[in-house]
């Protein structure tokens, strides 16, 4: 059998060496991209076997142009850079790794919470400029007894809620495509996406990135929203509209803001989010962790790794 070709279209790890032990029984051929634009991609990867993507897009038209492609793994939970339908049509076999950072992810999530409900980024740069001044703070609210809202109710934010029971706010969730029995299972409520917004004194986003979901959390949305309720994000930016956000804060309907992503990463320098007390900012950094990544890269490679061996991937990705 000849040595299977596989493409890395572009990476964010140290080495690859862990993704390439997963792949040894293999004997790869190992190309890596000069960049993630569509022509250096196809450069390396038209006549590959299979894909490794971290952040590259990989649209239909880029898709069709492959001739031999068995398997794409990408080296993440979200598979919005790539057009997972016309994989599906073309016969590609798509792999993520949806479990690699939930407790890093709901860690980040549960400290952002506690950031904006103590108001500790703000009091620290109070302190740091020469000025103890506690009324400056306030008004603090006591968080047992306040209702978070989960937006999506995957992996991420069932590893979050039992962290912030044990801080006492009680826990609603909407996802029309969890059932009965997981929120049951987990001890949460499960209520209507309009109902959770009405309800939540904090919001927590972990909804996927789809054509319905973008832009999710609108002007609507937080017209619907307690006054003063918080929001945090550490899913994708698009999830929220990001001039809504603005207007909201703006507007005092909106007590305070945490966001791991935001709709275009790096954040511009003019960005209208900078410089505001209740606003927090992360540089899409929740997924992170040194341990996080080594089981990243592992999974990710070892599912495709399968499908190049004629086995079924653990981590499939239903097209969409």
């Amino acid at each position: 059998m000849a040595r299977p070709v596989i493409a890395v279209t572009d990476s964010v790890f140290p080495s690859l060496d862990l993704a390439m032990a997963a792949l040894a029984g293999l004997d790869p051929h190992m190309r890596m991209s000069k960049s993630a634009a569509a022509d250096d991609i196809l450069a390396v990867a038209r006549d590959a076997d299979a894909i490794l993507v971290t952040y590259a897009k990989l649209p239909a038209e880029l898709l069709r142009q492959l001739q031999r492609c068995k398997a794409i793994g990408r080296f993440g939970l979200g598979v919005d850079n790539i057009d997972t339908k016309a994989a599906a049509e073309l016969g590609i076999t798509v792999s993520y790794v949806p479990d690699y950072c939930m407790h890093e992810v709901s860690d980040h999530a549960m400290a952002l919470l506690l950031a904006l409900a103590r108001k500790i980024p703000f009091s620290n740069t109070l302190v740091q400029s020469g000025r103890w001044e506690m009324p400056a703070v306030a008004p603090l609210r006591r968080i047992a007894g306040q209702v978070l809202g989960l937006i999506g109710f995957g992996n991420i934010p069932r590893a979050l809620a039992p962290k912030a029971k044990a801080f006492g706010y009680e826990v609603i969730a909407c996802d029309p495509y969890a059932g009965n029995e997981l929120f049951a299972g987990c001890g949460v409520e499960a209520v209507s996406f309009e109902r959770l917004l009405e309800r939540a004194d904090a919001i927590s986003v972990h909804a996927p990135l789809t054509p319905s979901t973008r832009g999710l959390i609108d002007a609507a949305a937080f017209a619907r929203m307690k006054q003063g309720a918080v929001i945090v994000n550490t899913a994708r930016g698009p999830l929220i509209d990001e001039p809504a956000l603005i207007a909201a804060l703006d507007g005092g309907k909106l007590g305070g803001a945490a966001l791991d992503v935001v709709a275009t990463e790096p954040l511009p320098k003019d960005s209208l989010l900078l410089g505001r007390p209740n606003v927090i900012l992360t540089p899409h950094t929740a997924f992170y962790s040194v341990e996080a990544l080594e089981e990243l890269q592992t999974k990710c490679a070892a599912d495709v790794a399968r499908v190049l061996s004629g086995q079924p991937p653990v981590y499939p990705v239903r097209a969409g």
